[in-house]
């Protein structure tokens, strides 16, 4: 059974009450690759009865945050898979036309800053019920941050949002520690004993906290005074949030309020990832949304399995490292073998699965040789400014992995649509294994940039490794007999990033290799990447040194336009010859 939407699928299950009532940005998929389904059904497994509300009107009368009654316990919300601005805007910040986890793919459907705006509604509505709010919406948000869309620094999500508790990361086993601290009552004292939590208190509670384990950040008035306490705020908090036994409580003053930041919780072990994966979903979108047009969301990942979560790649631009953690949290093959036989029991399943991989594709089961050292390391990237030498970067349990996978009746083909690091290749057969076995005509790989001083700055590695997997690539195609393309993507006006770079990168891409780039995306800063400080302070936090920061539209756009110049001027020439024989 789905997860009630409904008060009549609450009756159905026989609940005369609901200890939590989820609230969702997102349509309701029932699968693990979205958060909301997830968290719902660690809840439910923990005998707690739970509903979701996709995708509530907040426009109307409000009915939709009225009509499960109240909870026995909290109200959560999330703002669904992504972030609502950037789910909402480009990065020349014009509105997007569609929403990729909305029926349709119609957009409209949510709010600008979801969770604010739903928390704000829920607090005003039931004002003595606790609201807990998660997901990266709120993750990212939940200390100082850059907001690109409005241009300025903003407090934790928690002052504007009004909500009582904040669950940061991956919060799968975080939320069953929450309603059992909320088993009798908002209880303060439990709750603020919870890892990976964050919240509002008073001086006095503050001044109660272990001060040898606790590190107070430039408050926020600080950081709107000084862009140099913002940026050292930010090298604090990515460090302390990598750390592999993290043990400090962070605490950032706003006004007469402090938020206090619990340590994380330790990575995920396989057994607690399994359990998240292995909960009897249905695997589908809600019966409610039919007639209503595909989830385009849901049909990228129906035919696909997520093996892993977490990346040691800790990209400056990127917030997976800073949501799902820098450490690699593997799921068993019995797990992933379980799903992939799911998968071919599905009705429109033809024999494809569209992917195997993870936020990183071949990170599967890496991590310190020596995890003692491990303890001891506070880089933000196991890769950059070179690899770890720490790093255990065999891939023979991926390879064993797909080879079970191809192996499972019913598979004619198990494609990697993720994205594969290839600063990670140790020499084995790994690039071979999938140009022959797992490409379906087009590997995707991000080098991101070509010039050695935007890909230090992007914490990227030099682009030399690229033409390298280039030249690996062809003549594997070649000995193969097989036409494939390796599809590069890059990023435009990233901190650091002149028009002189953005003319190199195209002169090298597009003319030496000669490529034709499909994508060229243009920076988002995303609120808690170094990218984002580097882009509000215009300085390296870590270096102090400055770096140029194309801020204005216009400056974005004549970066991206260094790609069509190149193409243009390429023909100009033949163009030019036919002109002068007629």
């Amino acid at each position: 059974m789905f997860l009630p939407t409904t008060i009549k699928e609450v009756r159905a299950r026989g609940w005369e009450e609901l200890d939590v009532i989820l609230f969702s940005g997102d349509a309701y998929i029932d699968h693990p690759s979205f958060g909301a389904a997830v968290i719902g059904r660690r809840l439910e497994a923990a005998g707690y009865r739970v509903a979701i509300v996709p995708q509530p009107n907040w426009r109307d009368d409000l009915r939709d945050f009225k009509k499960l009654g109240t909870p026995r316990l909290f109200f959560a919300i999330t703002g669904g898979a992504m972030d609502s601005m950037v789910n909402h805007y480009t990065a020349n910040l014009r509105l997007r036309h569609d929403d990729a986890y909305t029926p349709g793919g119609q957009a409209g459907f949510r709010p600008d800053r979801t969770v604010t705006v739903y928390s704000n509604i829920l607090k005003r509505l039931f004002p003595h019920t606790p609201v807990v709010i998660g997901g990266i919406e709120a993750s990212l948000r939940r200390l100082t941050h850059y907001d690109y869309w409005e241009n300025r620094l903003m407090p934790s999500i928690l002052v504007d949002s009004k909500a009582d508790l904040l669950v940061y990361g991956m919060g799968d086993e975080v939320i069953t520690e929450v309603a059992r601290a909320m088993r009798n009552g908002f209880n303060h004292k439990l709750l603020r004993k919870i890892a990976q939590v964050s919240f509002l208190s008073d001086k006095g509670y503050v001044e109660r906290l272990d001060a040898a384990s606790t590190i107070h950040l430039h408050p926020y008035e600080e950081c709107l005074a000084s862009k140099e306490a913002f940026g050292e705020n930010f090298t604090i908090i990515e460090t302390q949030s990598n750390l592999l036994n993290p043990t400090t409580t962070l605490v950032e003053q706003v006004g007469d309020e402090y938020v206090v930041v619990t340590p994380p919780r330790p990575t995920m072990t396989t057994e607690e990832l399994d359990r998240s994966f292995d909960l009897p979903y249905e695997r589908a979108p809600h019966p409610r949304y039919e007639g209503r047009g595909a989830i385009p969301a849901w049909e990228m990942i129906k035919h696909s399995v997520n093996i892993h979560r977490g990346c040691f790649g800790g990209c400056s631009f990127c917030t997976i490292s800073a949501h799902q953690g820098k450490f690699i949290h593997s799921r068993s093959e019995q797990s992933i073998l379980r799903e992939v036989k799911r998968i071919t029991e599905m009705a429109d399943f033809r024999g494809y699965l569209s992917d195997v991989g993870g936020p990183s594709a071949n990170m599967y089961r890496m991590g310190g040789k020596d995890t003692t050292l491990c303890a001891k390391c506070r880089r933000p990237s196991c890769l950059h400014p070179k690899p770890c030498p720490n790093l255990d970067n065999d891939h023979r349990p991926i390879l064993d992995l797909y080879a079970k996978v191809r192996g499972v009746k019913g598979i004619k083909k198990a494609f990697i649509g993720s994205g594969i690091r290839y600063d990670l290749f140790d020499g084995s057969n790994y690039l071979d294994e999938v140009v022959k076995h797992h490409t379906s005509g087009r590997l995707k790989v991000a080098p991101e940039h070509t010039e050695d001083v935007v890909l230090n700055l992007m914490r990227k590695p030099p682009f030399a490794l690229f033409e390298e997997l280039n030249s690996r690539f062809r003549a594997i195609c070649q000995r193969e007999g097989l036409r494939y393309q390796l599809i590069p993507y890059f990023i435009s006006s990233h901190p650091g990033c002149t028009e002189r770079e953005m003319k190199a990168l195209a002169e090298r891409v597009l003319g030496k290799l000669h490529f034709t780039l499909e994508q060229v995306q243009d920076l988002t800063p995303t609120p808690m990447t170094l990218s984002s400080v580097m882009f509000y302070t215009g300085v390296n936090p870590y270096t102090k040194k400055e770096v140029f920061v194309a801020r204005s539209q216009e400056d974005k756009k004549k970066q991206k336009s260094y790609f069509f110049q190149e193409k243009q001027s390429a023909k100009k020439p033949k163009f030019a010859q036919q002109k002068r024989r007629r």
